[in-house]
């Protein structure tokens, strides 16, 4: 099936049967969660295969546990986010009503990166169900397997009435990205993201852009470098640093970097139990860390350390390779992060509340988070999503379902208003009163 078809067959239902009412979501959602905690197994054994190793705890946790929660999360709460909101209305107009109403958009796109191939799939795709979408998938070619059962998953849980998944390579994508979608969100990097935008524009589809960039670890003064050291290896570990909000590079502020080696030596945290996707990415993480890295362990892949230079310090990482940067004072940190991209994350070690909100203020960011890195993308209630160049617009949560909205003004006017007394066609009085509502002499 092609982009466009799937588009036709999804508007086609759309037209036949209005969007699913509340009962219909919540259910969609539950039957989700229930797939997907079923077919545990089979994704972790799709993923492990398409990645040519990665860990079960890394599938699991981050790609089935927060899918299922995720749809638990929107399917108890989506009655409340769904009540329309009433308004004030000035005296004027009184005795008229208002509110706001949030109405589905129609047919979202979603197109999906490899790095979790299910998580970023379904995530955003049950955030758009719940606002009363229909959604076509489009997952990554690099993770054939995954893509395979993903559109089993979704046929068993949803239906071809409710979403569809398309498959196919670069040309597929593009295709996918020219369709007059009612929304399309794109995972991935900021470059893509960029031909993705513009497709979109000549449809004026309107865009989620969850991209890349540098997210900067900053170890205060303050901070216990074993402990911080810990932390940041913890979140680099995870799928082999192959995810946007993991430590990119490490600010330490008055820190010397042969220390922070040694207490990253000493936290035993020497390699991540997944590997890199492809050959291609190994390939590229080479080119950009040169030759001066310390590997910390052995094994197909060592987490490796080395000085934020060239495009190490441009480019973003996105894999088991942590740059370090020495910084004099907080002032040369916040010039480094201001010099780059926004980032999406950046993490905090041994900030005082004032150095915390020096950062808040200075900087730019998605998230901002204090004495650990990555875990806030699996807390439901927060919005997620970057700022300039790490992406724009927001799901997860009640910011997905507003997201995949559309907030609807509703009015319904009384029989008589004060404000009438200004319709055409207008005498001495109401000319003088206009003059007077804008503070100008009659």
């Amino acid at each position: 099936m092609t982009p466009a078809e799937a588009l036709a067959a999804l508007r086609a239902a759309e037209a036949q049967e209005g969007a699913p009412d509340l009962a219909a979501r919540r259910a969609a959602l539950e039957k989700l969660r229930a797939v997907v905690l079923r077919r545990a197994e089979e994704v972790v054994a799709a993923v492990d295969a398409d990645f040519g190793g990665r860990a079960a705890e890394d599938t699991l946790l981050a790609d089935v546990l927060v899918v299922a929660e995720a749809a638990r999360y929107a399917a108890r709460r989506l009655h409340r986010w769904a009540r329309p909101r009433r308004v004030s209305v000035p005296l004027p107009f009184l005795p008229s009503r208002a509110w706001v109403e949030h109405v589905p958009k129609g047919v979202v796109g979603v197109m999906a990166p490899w790095n979790y191939p299910l998580q970023l799939a379904l995530v955003p795709a049950l955030e758009a169900l719940a606002a009363g979408n229909r959604v076509c998938l489009k997952p990554s070619e690099a993770t054939p397997r995954v893509a395979a059962l993903l559109e089993e998953i979704v046929a068993e849980a949803w239906g071809p009435r409710l979403a569809l998944v398309v498959q196919g390579g670069v040309e597929v994508a593009r295709d996918f990205a020219a369709q007059p979608w009612d929304h399309l969100v794109f995972t991935g990097g900021t470059e893509t993201g960029r031909r993705v935008m513009a497709a979109a524009a000549e449809n004026l589809t309107p865009l989620t852009l969850e991209l890349g960039g540098k997210c900067p670890a900053l170890v205060l003064p303050g901070a216990d470098l074993r402990k911080a050291a810990r932390a940041i290896l913890a979140a680099k570990a995870v799928n082999a640093g192959q995810t946007c909000i993991a430590p990119d590079t490490v600010l330490l502020v008055s820190h010397r970097a042969a220390e922070f080696h040694a207490a990253c030596r000493a936290t035993g945290i020497g390699a991540a139990e997944t590997a890199v996707i492809n050959p291609v990415q190994a390939g590229r993480l080479d080119r950009i860390a040169g030759g001066a890295t310390e590997a910390l362990g052995d094994g197909p892949t060592p987490l490796r350390l080395a000085p934020a230079r060239g495009a190490l310090a441009a480019e973003e990482i996105f894999g088991p390779v942590l740059a370090v940067e020495e910084c004099a004072d907080l002032g040369a940190a916040l010039r480094w992060i201001a010099a780059r991209g926004h980032p999406l994350a950046i993490a905090l070690f041994g900030a005082t509340r004032a150095e915390e909100e020096a950062v808040a203020a200075g900087t730019k960011s998605g998230a901002l988070v204090v004495g650990r890195a990555m875990e806030h993308a699996a807390m439901p209630g927060l919005p997620f999503g970057g700022v300039g160049a790490s992406g724009f617009g927001r799901r997860g949560g009640e910011a997905g379902f507003r997201e995949f909205s559309n907030p609807r003004a509703r009015v319904r006017h009384g029989r008589f208003a004060l404000a009438r007394l200004l319709d055409p066609p207008r005498g001495d009085f109401a000319r003088k009163l206009a003059r007077r509502l804008v503070g100008l002499k009659p």
